[in-house]
């Protein structure tokens, strides 16, 4: 494949997992990069967001596991890197738990309607 290709030709996946409220700011940033084509799925999940207590009919309890969006977006003619600091951007609020941007490769991909595979599929 040619380096002058995004991605040096390779289809890559832009994972990230963020606050749902900073969901429709992704959306916004995804389109003007050129990616619209997303999966958002709601996830829950700890990393470096602190667990709160609360009480429910007089009983205290635990939240360790926050409520988020994982968005997922495979690229091949726009820049991986340019779709991940899209996100990050988007996401970013300072605090902890702002969430996180994966970027892998994708080894195939199949359309399933027309059956086109690799680049073409994406």
């Amino acid at each position: 494949m040619s380096a002058d290709l995004p991605n040096d030709g390779e289809i890559k996946l832009v994972m990230a997992v963020v606050r749902p409220d900073k969901l429709s700011e992704v959306k916004r940033a995804l389109a003007d990069v050129g990616a619209p084509s997303l999966t958002v799925t709601n996830v829950s999940g700890r990393g470096s967001q602190p667990a709160t207590k609360s009480q429910w009919r007089g009983e205290e309890y635990t939240v360790d596991l926050h409520q988020k969006v994982k968005v997922e977006c495979v690229v091949a003619d726009v820049p991986a890197e340019d779709v991940a600091d899209a996100i990050a951007d988007a996401a970013r609020t300072g605090d902890p738990g702002d969430g996180k941007v994966f970027v892998l490769p994708v080894d195939d991909a199949v359309q399933v309607r027309t059956g086109k595979t690799g680049r073409d599929a994406v």
